[in-house]
């Protein structure tokens, strides 16, 4: 499982389920929205980076220095798909998705379901070791919403794909670093020359 609840600095809670963002909206309820520094704080982004993200138009702006749910909610998108995907690319596949930012009514799925919807499935990925494009397709099909048309589906089968794959790389890489931190600590304080000769072999 994730170590923490997906684009969050918020350790892993069990009781994510299909249902993440339920767990972070009382934050933004209770503060009437995130401050900057509240959201850097919530994502374990740089306050430049987010303010950069909202500048070119990845996510909505804040409202009297206040980050609503819209804005939170795509910004966990970014940060989640950013260790794999590049962020111009992140930005068009929203866009294909959902449209222009401040335009909700073009949404297939609006960011907040979309976003659970998503953590659901890399959940489920993880549980059940879904590596496969064929395996997550099919797991993407089962939590599709029922209401969508057959084009919308298709569109949101494809996006979920691109994302939950990108999810999961980012995890493995990022459980990848830190045990590499900890084969370099652990050298270090042992016998370093020994395994750095080693690793030249």
């Amino acid at each position: 499982m994730p170590m923490t609840l997906p684009g969050t600095a918020i350790p892993f809670d069990e009781r994510a389920g299909n249902s993440t963002f339920a767990l972070i909206s009382p934050i933004i309820t209770a503060t009437g929205g995130l401050s900057l520094s509240q959201l850097s704080q919530l994502t374990g982004l740089e306050s430049s980076t987010i303010q950069n993200w909202i500048k070119r138009g990845w996510a909505a702006p804040s409202v009297g220095k206040k980050y609503g749910e819209r804005s939170v909610v795509r910004i966990l998108l970014i940060n989640i798909l950013k260790s794999a995907l590049r962020l111009e690319d992140i930005a068009r596949l929203m866009e294909y998705v959902n449209g222009e930012v401040m335009n909700t009514e073009d949404d297939i799925l609006h960011d907040t379901p979309l976003y659970d919807l998503l953590c659901s499935i890399i959940y489920q990925a993880e549980k059940k070791r879904l590596f496969y494009p064929e395996e997550l397709r099919a797991a993407i099909k089962e939590k599709l919403p029922e209401e969508l048309g057959e084009s919308e589906r298709s569109v949101l089968e494809n996006a979920l794909l691109i994302m939950t794959q990108a999810s999961l790389a980012g995890f493995y890489r990022a459980s990848a670093e830190r045990e590499f931190s900890e084969l370099e600590l652990n050298s270090k304080g042992n016998n370093g020359k020994e395994v750095s000769k080693k690793c030249q072999k």
